[in-house]
């Protein structure tokens, strides 16, 4: 019956002058539910000045108290129950049919031992109320205080920012200063807190910060740098659902608990740098982390090496590197991609294709469809090029090997006139001038069209005459002037013919 009904039917008691039969009809209840009124009224000896300040809840009581029988059965301990609950895939059915079969005469039937359980399961911390199987998951956050220091160097205040991670099963805690919430630093904080517990779990909870989530929502987007460090331990990350606290309660309530017993007394500390910070944190941390539970037997640290620590993933071999990912841009016609106003190259086929470029403190790679298309030295030059020459087309590619030392190296295979002629042709200036790279390359074709021996001997004539031109060159080898003379007068006026220019000529100014 309502409450409000049943105290309206007792003020009516207690007027002298109401009947039994007069308060049922007033009330539409039955005269025997106002005897009963009336009896349980007496039997409790209440007044009606104490109806008046009891609640309802204590009235209930008062009126229809809870009758329990005297039992004997044994209870199991709940508190191991509750322990053995936290092993992955153990259902309670099974502890009840153990407990059963150690108690077969007084046991519990499986309803009233969930009643049980349940009830016991309510009088725990909110935080441990969920079932969290051991070394599955980790939950993370920043807090929302900040530690102040002093930079040494510059004397400027700066913040650190609180980075807090808790395992479910355990709730053993970690906590680390961070220079910002930025990506880089995300992604350290969350690598030390691997190196931390010695081990990988299964799911890692993160809130929806920029650094791990890039779009959040139903159509949900990783932050691809967090999920290659994801893959890189092999774990998974399955962020909080948008204002959805309980999500990662164990984070938020590790946070309140950090920041009661350790941002307290680190506030009471002045700091240079964040590694004085990082030095402070680890006693208090250790002092927190073995600290007793108040309804547990033991405390975190232990819970941890118990449950948590041996059944966690093994750390891979080598620490995650950090790499940024640049959006796609598209190749242009030059088949160079600028980094951080610096130029790397691609292949030349991709050129107008879209690709992606993946940044660590060493190495620049480029992908093209998810598939690794190019890798870079990096380079800090703002306004430099870095150039694989494998990337050029043929043609380029020829273009860009003509130097001093190409040309030089195919000179010494002629000859050691051509040798000389090509030493000419870069004397005063630098190893790529562009005339000498011209000059030695028309070179090559004359070797090609007369063939060396030819060339050379042109090269030991051009030499001799001080005209060290592809002209002089190409004329010798027209007129066969590179050919042992012959013994007739037709040679001999051939060459002392007028026509014939040489040394002189030049010298004079003719």
């Amino acid at each position: 019956m309502n409450m409000s009904v049943t105290r309206a039917i007792i003020r009516a008691l207690y007027n002298p002058a109401n009947s039994n039969r007069m308060i049922a009809k007033l009330h539409s209840v039955s005269p025997n539910t106002v005897r009963d009124y009336r009896r349980r009224i007496k039997d409790a000896q209440l007044t009606q000045q104490q109806v008046k300040t009891l609640d309802d809840s204590q009235l209930q009581k008062l009126l229809w108290p809870v009758r329990h029988k005297s039992t004997h059965r044994p209870l199991p301990d709940w508190k191991a129950v509750h322990q053995q609950m936290q092993a992955r895939h153990q259902v309670l059915l099974q502890i009840w049919e153990e407990y059963r079969r150690t108690n077969p005469i007084g046991a519990y039937s499986y309803p009233q031992f969930t009643y049980f359980y349940r009830q016991f399961l309510a009088g725990l911390d909110i935080s441990m109320r969920q079932i969290h199987y051991a070394g599955e998951a980790e939950y993370n956050d920043f807090a929302g205080q900040t530690i102040k220091w002093t930079d040494a160097a510059t004397g400027l205040e700066q913040h650190a920012q609180i980075y807090v991670a808790v395992l479910g099963c355990s709730q053993y805690t970690f906590c680390y200063a961070c220079q910002s919430q930025q990506l880089e630093h995300w992604i350290d904080a969350n690598r030390r807190t691997f190196e931390f517990f010695g081990g990988v779990p299964q799911v890692v909870v993160p809130d929806n910060l920029k650094s791990a989530v890039s779009k959040p929502g139903k159509e949900l987007q990783l932050n691809r740098s967090y999920q290659d460090m994801a893959e890189h331990y092999g774990c998974t990350i399955v962020p909080a659902r948008v204002r959805r606290p309980q999500d990662k309660s164990l984070a938020e309530n590790g946070v309140l608990l950090i920041s009661r017993w350790i941002l307290t007394q680190l506030k009471k500390q002045q700091f240079f740098s964040l590694a004085e910070i990082n030095q402070a944190i680890v006693p208090l941390l250790a002092q927190f982390n073995q600290r007793p539970f108040k309804r547990l037997p033991g405390c975190r640290l232990s819970r941890f090496l118990e449950l948590d620590k041996p059944v966690l993933q093994p750390l891979p071999a080598e620490p995650y590197v950090f790499a940024r990912w640049y959006a796609a841009q598209k190749v242009p016609t030059d088949y160079h991609v600028y980094i951080e106003q610096h130029a790397y190259s691609v292949p030349y086929q991709l050129v107008a294709e879209k690709v992606e470029a993946k940044v660590t403190l060493s190495t620049v790679v480029f992908f093209h469809n998810n598939r690794r298309v190019a890798e870079h030295t990096r380079s800090y030059v703002v306004g430099g090029c870095s150039t694989n020459s494998q990337h050029r087309p043929a043609s380029h590619r020829a273009y860009a090997e003509q130097s001093f030392t190409l040309y030089e190296r195919w000179a010494r295979t002629v000859g050691t006139n051509t040798l000389a002629w090509v030493m000419a042709q870069f004397e005063g200036h630098a190893a790529h001038s562009i005339v000498g790279n011209r000059a030695c390359s028309q070179l090559q074709q004359l070797a090609k069209q007369y063939g060396p021996e030819r060339l050379e001997a042109a090269c030991r004539c051009a030499c001799e005459i001080g005209s060290r031109t592809v002209s002089s060159v190409r004329s010798i080898l027209q007129c066969h002037l590179d050919e042992p003379a012959e013994a007739s007068t037709e040679t001999a006026v051939m060459v002392m013919h007028s026509n014939v220019r040489g040394p002189a000529y030049y010298q004079e100014g003719l």
